[in-house]
């Protein structure tokens, strides 16, 4: 089992939120802070018990998790660094509002991105080497002995629902690839062994 989540907010009541990506390493606010501690307190209550835990680079993810393993019992998965969960980079249209991208490259851009995860023109995506990775983390599922936490960022995240033909025909059920902050996805396996979308957007 694969529990892929996003970090928590990162922009304070009232403050307008901004495109962050892998050049703005924001922390959690409290309200960050505490959307984690309710990941936490919901999947520990649900008996599940991480067998490994990975999460991005940045500091708003490893403050996620952090917050998630607190309540796993002890000893809890230690979170490993993974590249390829990085926020992707924005380009032009790093820390900017949305007004502000809307009138650079349109909303059917933006929904392209939203639905299909094509990148809008200069974001530093690479599309390829996400799915790669993804599809590899897919195939050692036997390696990790139990469910895998993994704590990532909204452009991250969606490539894990195209790098599988059944996840892909799940996800278009959705009318969006994104997952909300403190919000999480979930990936099993059926009976005959195939990866299946379990829930996505879940928010405790």
């Amino acid at each position: 089992m694969f529990i892929i989540v996003r970090h928590g907010n990162t922009f304070e009541t009232g403050e307008l939120p901004r495109r962050i990506g892998s050049r703005t390493d924001l922390p959690l606010t409290a309200q960050g802070r505490e959307q984690g501690q309710a990941l936490g307190r919901h999947f520990a209550a649900q008996g599940i018990r991480f067998a490994r835990a990975f999460v991005s680079p940045l500091l708003r993810t490893r403050q996620t998790a952090d917050a998630i393993l607190a309540h796993q019992p002890a000893p809890a998965a230690r979170a490993e660094t993974a590249g390829f969960l990085r926020e992707i980079d924005h380009g032009p249209d790093e820390n900017e509002a949305e007004d502000t991208i809307l009138a650079r490259i349109g909303k059917d851009a933006l929904a392209a991105w939203d639905t299909r995860a094509i990148p809008p023109p200069g974001w530093q995506v690479d599309p390829e080497a996400r799915l790669s990775a993804w599809r590899g983390l897919f195939a050692g599922e036997t390696d990790a002995g139990g469910p895998v936490l993994l704590v990532t960022s909204n452009g991250a995240a969606r490539f894990a629902l195209l790098a599988d033909r059944g996840l892909a025909e799940g996800a278009r059920a959705a009318s969006t690839l994104k997952l909300p902050t403190g919000g999480y996805g979930m990936i099993g396996r059926g009976e005959a062994g195939a990866l299946e979308l379990q829930g996505w957007g879940i928010r405790p």
